[in-house]
């Protein structure tokens, strides 16, 4: 017989191929820098993405939540949310999207469009230089992954186009590290003082002897897979369901996309294996993961569907301009 030690270092490897590891932070590779404490502050240093044809060092993430009355058949539920992903993510038209963005040409309408608005989240790697958590545990490999909402999105891009930074700053001679500063305000996690640092840090011995034994994730791997035909028709028909104010059809859906931490067969609550961070968004909000069976990182709740005028390809080719000259 097993003993306890073999049948724990079994499970964990099922739950690490089963999508533990890659997909939904089972092995405490994603930072959760959002259970830092007001005041709190966490250096990190972003990496590249190891997919060599991704011109940033991120990977957007686009999400819609779907809130429900509860769930079907279970008069004791609790209101619940599912999160898809939106299909604007794969370069496809969103059929949520298509239908709400007329909304916002009703006054009466937009509120309930933002409700079902996509939620942005960006991907990415790097060390955790110095760490004010104490987690409970820590992966061998040192390389985490970091769930960034908006808020601190716009500060890492808006340094970018600072005439003073010349270099990336996933260099790994000339790069600077980043810090990451909790606040509050209004009820909200705040992180508008986070901030690069600014001196230039070579990676150390140690750090690029991870980088070599490791190896760099490829940021894309952690993006929902791109539902089929078939889910983007549940999609929309969870979408209808959900505007209608119905309850969540277990039976309908549940073999597709499913509220955070319950079973597919029964809809009992299970435990979820990610805890949820509130990085942007108030404490009744839920935010993210990487999967999407899982509740999700923090998100923007849009105006209007609008143009960024600032777009990160043109950002970045304003550095390597620099970088030549």
């Amino acid at each position: 017989m097993a003993t306890l030690a073999e049948i724990r270092a079994k499970l964990k490897d099922q739950e690490v191929k089963s999508g533990g590891s890659s997909r939904t932070g089972g092995d405490n590779a994603i930072y959760p820098f959002w259970n830092l404490k007001e005041g709190e502050q966490a250096t990190v240093r972003f990496l590249p993405d190891g997919d060599k044809d991704n011109t940033f060092f991120w990977k957007e993430r686009l999400m819609i939540k779907l809130p429900f009355a509860g769930i079907k058949g279970d008069t004791d539920s609790r209101p619940v949310q599912v999160q898809v992903p939106c299909m604007e993510m794969y370069g496809e038209t969103c059929p949520i999207l298509s239908e709400v963005r007329g909304w916002f040409k009703d006054p009466k309408l937009e509120d309930m469009g933002r409700k079902y608005w996509k939620k942005r989240s960006y991907i990415f790697q790097g060390f955790v230089t110095e760490n004010a958590l104490n987690e409970d545990s820590t992966p061998e490999n040192p390389i985490r992954r970091f769930i960034i909402g908006p808020q601190i999105f716009q500060i890492i891009k808006g340094a970018l186009m600072d005439p003073d930074m010349n270099e990336l700053p996933t260099d790994y001679t000339q790069g600077v590290d980043f810090r990451l500063t909790k606040a509050s305000k209004g009820g909200y996690a705040d992180y508008s003082t986070s901030t690069w640092a600014r001196r230039e840090r070579p990676l150390d011995e140690t750090e690029y002897k991870a980088i070599e034994t490791n190896g760099l994730f490829n940021l894309k791997d952690y993006l929902p897979k791109k539902p089929s035909e078939v889910e983007v028709g549940v999609i929309k028909k969870m979408f209808e369901s959900s505007v209608d104010g119905e309850a969540y059809d277990m039976e309908a859906f549940g073999q597709y996309f499913r509220p955070a931490g319950v079973s597919a067969r029964t809809g009992d609550p299970v435990k979820a294996s990610t805890p949820t961070p509130k990085a942007e968004e108030p404490k009744a909000e839920e935010p993210k993961v990487e999967a999407v069976a899982q509740t999700s990182a923090p998100a923007e709740t849009p105006a209007e569907p609008k143009a960024d005028n600032n777009k990160a390809e043109d950002i970045l080719a304003m550095i390597r301009n620099r970088q030549g000259n």
